[in-house]
């Protein structure tokens, strides 16, 4: 099986928005139809576009009602984006740790850090797995939280049948340029409440009065009005450019058989270490299915080095492996608190290890194979070099 992930699809819309000269009348049409498409694919009632996938994290925060000195729930093994984006609202990351099977952050860890400060949970569906959303949304209504889901990595991944995106109360997506989907940057926010579409638009469009949940721009009659009052509230200009929206929208129309294209690698890669009781696999629960953003894998033999186990898998000619980010808590802006002057709100609060035992005992383990290849003749290539390495180092 073999697919184009650029398509003639993707330059003709992008044609067509140049054609239109970003002229008032023709820009944003993309962003439009984009926003429409992705919320029907996902299933959700709206859609709003940003111009990447922290922008709509922090958005999303800001809708929430999330601010200064509240705290918000994050897990430690993932992009620090996601915790970046709780201190860009003036917020308090506090990090919950994760399953030691699925790598994901864990409901009842969750419960142990509520405190009367929490506002808000951003769960993560890290490599493109859910977590156990049933319980996470149990916590949440009980302590009256907001949960934000942050599937950057997880298009068309799923929880007992449902996708990605229709859970949590608004969810976040990425178009970067190594995600399911793409338009080189961007990002996507859903949801079904009213109030917070409208917040998640006007946030990110400069809190622009006129702007509804269903208007993303102000007109010529609202702009040439001497009496306009533009701004009834603080705003970014986080807004999605046509340009991105075009190539967006056409990635969208092939949702289905990109996210396909990914999970179908996922399963070739995953399957190549099958039976080595030293290579454990991150853990997909029935109710799930994985929308394998990467394949992810514990190296758990203490006689060979992650650095061996890369260094003779590229030898024979593997495409190179990736760790796991550095957690979080642990990265120097973190330990240090160097947080733009957002010091005075981090009083009390220290970010060192011993937070997360787990997460600080699996992530120097973390092997992750990428899956963004568009021939599974790639993939199954890639599959038998990992089966070679794993049968040299059992051998040596």
């Amino acid at each position: 099986m073999k697919i184009e992930r650029i398509t003639d699809l993707e330059r003709k819309y992008a044609l067509e928005s140049l054609d239109g000269q970003f002229e008032a009348h023709n820009n944003y049409r993309f962003v439009v139809r984009l926003e429409r498409a992705f919320a029907k694919t996902i299933g959700t009632k709206h859609s709003v576009g940003f111009v990447n996938g922290t922008a709509t994290l922090h958005t999303a925060l800001e809708a929430a009602g999330v601010g200064i000195g509240d705290e918000v729930i994050v897990p430690p093994l993932t992009m620090s984006s996601t915790s970046l984006a709780v201190l860009q609202a003036n917020a308090i990351p506090v990090f919950a740790d994760v399953d030691q099977k699925t790598f994901l952050i864990s409901a009842p860890e969750i419960e142990k850090k509520i405190t009367d400060k929490t506002k808000a949970i951003i769960i993560v569906s890290l490599y493109g797995l859910m977590p156990d959303m049933d319980a996470i949304m149990a916590i949440a209504k009980k302590h009256n939280l907001v949960v934000i889901e942050d599937d950057a990595q997880c298009f068309l991944g799923r929880y007992k049948g449902k996708n990605a995106g229709t859970i949590g109360h608004m969810s976040s997506f990425s178009f970067q340029a190594s995600k399911h989907l793409t338009s080189g940057e961007g990002g996507m926010v859903t949801t079904d409440i009213d109030e917070f579409a409208l917040q998640l638009r006007r946030i990110s469009g400069l809190g622009y009065g006129s702007i509804t949940m269903e208007k993303a721009r102000i007109t010529k009659d609202d702009i040439q009005d001497p009496k306009y009052e533009r701004h009834v509230a603080l705003g970014w200009n986080y807004r999605m450019s046509d340009l991105v929206g075009a190539v967006g929208l056409a990635q969208t129309e092939r949702m289905e058989e990109l996210c396909n294209m990914r999970k179908a690698v996922g399963k070739i890669i995953e399957d190549a270490a099958t039976g080595c009781d030293w290579l454990i696999p991150q853990y997909t629960p029935e109710e799930c299915e994985h929308a394998y953003w990467a394949v992810a894998i514990r190296l758990v033999n203490p006689n060979i080095s992650w650095y061996d186990f890369r260094r003779k898998f590229m030898e024979l000619g593997g495409d190179g492996i990736y760790s796991a980010w550095q957690l979080t808590h642990l990265e120097p802006a973190f330990r240090n608190k160097k947080f733009l002057h957002r010091e005075k709100l981090m009083e009390g609060y220290e970010y060192d290890k011993g937070m997360c035992p787990v997460a600080e005992m699996i992530q120097p383990q973390m092997l992750q194979f990428k899956t963004n290849y568009f021939d599974t003749d790639e993939a199954e290539a890639q599959a038998d070099i990992l089966k070679k390495t794993i049968a040299y180092l059992n051998g040596r």
